[in-house]
């Protein structure tokens, strides 16, 4: 029973010394980035079906949309939708973080994590950025990347992979972010 108050005063004191301000800065920030990668892995099982899913169409057949555009313009809204989607999980992100360094109340711990947050936030932006930019010169028609942590999701557009066309992802992705290729998850999208 001795080591059970221990335990619970070491958490008491962890937690006291952690804030709640800074819990909640991270719940935050880990709920923004699961709702990106759960938005991108929906999308991805979504076009597996054998469906597009337009929001403007409804549900249709893969080869053709109810208002009759073609599946190049149904890809076209797949990698635009996921990138405002996550543009906009991310800018709401960015608010959250944003209003605790604006927050008079908030201490100097909480507004230097919120910054620091921002940064990383920025920085993951960028690499996304720099790695579709990459795969695009490569010759790749549509690419969203998304990273989240040690793993990268890449979805290209494509009719099917080769070795090399795989191998260049990686080597863009590990170059660009430094994530080991058994971490990068390629999805092709039609």
């Amino acid at each position: 029973m001795m080591k059970m108050d221990q335990f619970k005063e070491k958490v008491k004191g962890f937690c006291q010394r952690i804030g709640k301000r800074n819990f909640i800065i991270f719940g935050a920030v880990l709920l923004i980035v699961s709702a990106v990668a759960v938005n991108l892995v929906i999308l991805a099982q979504k076009e597996d079906d054998g469906f597009d899913y337009d929001q403007s169409a409804g549900m249709s057949p893969s080869d053709t949309t109810s208002a009759g555009v073609d599946t190049q313009t149904s890809a076209d809204s797949y990698f635009s939708s996921v990138q405002i989607s996550r543009q906009r999980t991310r800018d709401e992100a960015i608010e959250v973080l944003q209003s605790v360094v604006d927050n008079a109340s908030s201490t100097e711990t909480a507004k230097n994590e919120a910054l620091a947050e921002i940064n990383k936030l920025a920085n993951v932006m960028a690499t996304e950025a720099n790695i579709e930019t990459l795969i695009l010169a490569k010759g790749f028609e549509d690419c969203v990347a998304v990273i989240s942590g040690e793993d990268a999701s890449i979805v290209v557009r494509s009719e099917g992979l080769n070795a090399a066309q795989i191998s260049q992802i990686n080597e863009i992705v590990y170059n660009e972010a430094g994530i080991n290729p058994v971490n990068i998850t390629i999805i092709e999208r039609s």
